[in-house]
């Protein structure tokens, strides 16, 4: 299936002046970038936490994090400066399939 524009969920795109200057989406896209890698370092501090009170010290900076993650995520899909191809029902089909092969081979019941 070929892909362009038009099959692409987005909004309008807000333009950007195109100078070597950062502009707003480039601020955006970077903070994104932190807020990703951070919660996946908080992640992993929670998996390994021994402790219980850092545990949950832990958790609420990741939730915070991954909240102000979500919010820029969601900032620039509406400002059309992220875009998502969306999947065919194939696509959804295989998806659906493979999860449910790997529950049944994978977790007990």
């Amino acid at each position: 299936m070929q892909s362009n524009s038009q099959n692409k969920n987005q909004n309008p795109n807000t333009n950007v002046p195109k100078t070597p200057e950062m502009n707003d989406r480039d601020r955006i896209n970077d903070m994104l970038a932190t807020e990703k890698y951070m919660t996946d370092g908080y992640d992993t501090a929670l998996n390994e936490a021994s402790h219980a009170q850092l545990y949950e010290d832990i958790l609420a900076i990741y939730t915070e994090t991954q909240n102000c993650q979500r919010e820029l995520f969601n900032l620039m899909f509406k400002k059309g400066w992220y875009k998502m191809d969306p999947a065919s029902n194939q696509q959804i089909q295989q998806s659906y399939q493979q999860f449910s092969n790997y529950m049944t081979t994978q977790f007990p019941h």
